[in-house]
């Protein structure tokens, strides 16, 4: 895969799991381990750990590809 296309494959992905690990992480009831679930430290923590759940989720898939595409040209 050429670098260009593997880069923004890359931001898309990362992206857009940051973006589902935020909206998964709405289901949470922070409220019950929080003292202040409506400040913003709170809100803060929310797009942390949606930072670091969504990129390591994004790399997991972007390694699997790179595994993939290396294990093709292995065998052609």
């Amino acid at each position: 895969m050429q670098q260009e296309i593997y880069g923004v494959v890359s931001i898309i992905l990362t992206v857009l799991f940051i973006a589902l690990s935020w909206w998964a992480l709405q289901a949470i009831r922070f409220d019950l381990f929080l003292k202040k679930p409506d400040g913003a430290q709170a809100k803060l923590l929310q797009i942390l750990l949606s930072l670091v759940i969504g990129y390591e989720v994004a790399r997991f898939f972007l390694d699997y590809l790179s595994w993939s595409l290396i294990i093709g040209q292995v065998f052609s």
